[in-house]
């Protein structure tokens, strides 16, 4: 088996828990890996403006992929790749999305915009993203800034029903899929999780053999299919489960942790 050289995990529902406060499992899981000479690195469905408390507590040094993958920042947050809907198809998502009736929100890559700040999950995404949102009366101005629209309701029925609607809608002008059961995220098309994991491989020079990947929501499938070795949470749905190369504990029960210990341990063994 290729040694592993590079680990890309998923932020939410993987790296971290439900509370969204890293673990010291998690870190020193990471730090492991930094010792033994492994590269680390996160992708996520997540803004970018979400993701930088990550970098200094698991000393990530390389390129981190936001918006599903659709923009790529470096450690400082500055793109160094960005990809944005095209107006039109941000406008006919959220013609989807108001049909529905679920929140709506739009995230440039500085910014989070809402028109209702009692939405059901701003509290839930404020803390997950430590930044509070721009609430604003039309989101029409902000059409051509938009790295990703998201549709929040709790009713994941009406969302799994609104996904299959809203890729109807797009086609494929842009990709949309849930993050969480309570999300459904349009993003920019032909970025994924997998594309940035290529673009990782490229970039380190190594092969898809020599990455593996951690994750637990369909958008992380993208990225199982380019990496040698994949590792579904427990909190996974069955789907992904049966997708990925081995399955670890839960994101309760320290599942980040477990999964880089089973990559050091292949590691070792090979």
């Amino acid at each position: 088996m290729t040694r592993i050289a590079l680990v890309v995990s998923d932020c939410d529902g993987t790296l971290l828990p439900k509370d969204k406060i890293l673990t010291d499992g998690a870190k020193n899981a990471v730090r492991a890996l930094h010792e033994a000479g492994i590269g680390f690195t996160i992708v996520s469905s997540r803004p970018t403006i979400g993701m930088g408390f990550l970098i200094e507590p698991l000393a990530i040094t390389l390129p981190i992929g936001a918006f599903n993958g659709s923009s790529i920042v470096d450690a400082q947050l500055k793109p160094i790749e960005q990809h944005l809907i095209a107006p039109a198809v941000a406008q006919r998502s959220l013609d989807v999305l108001n049909e529905f009736s679920v929140d709506i929100w739009l995230f440039s890559n500085e910014r989070w915009y809402t028109r209702n700040p009692d939405g059901e999950y701003v509290p839930h995404e404020k803390r997950a993203i430590k930044a509070d949102p721009t609430i604003v009366a039309d989101l029409t101005p902000h059409l051509t800034e938009a790295c990703k629209i998201v549709g929040a309701s709790s009713d994941a029925a009406l969302l799994q029903r609104c996904e299959a609607a809203m890729k109807q809608a797009v086609g494929g002008e842009a990709a949309a899929v849930r993050s969480q059961t309570y999300y459904l995220d349009v993003t920019p098309p032909g970025h994924d999780k997998g594309t940035f994991v290529a673009a990782m491989e490229k970039r380190l020079g190594i092969s898809s053999d020599a990455v593996a990947t951690i994750g637990d929501m369909e958008n992380d499938l993208p990225m199982f299919a380019k990496s040698g070795m994949s590792i579904a949470m427990g909190n996974a749905s069955d789907d992904v489960k049966a997708r990925a190369t081995y399955v670890t504990a839960s994101n309760e029960d320290e599942g980040f942790a477990k999964a880089i210990e089973i990559v050091l341990k292949e590691n070792r063994a090979g």
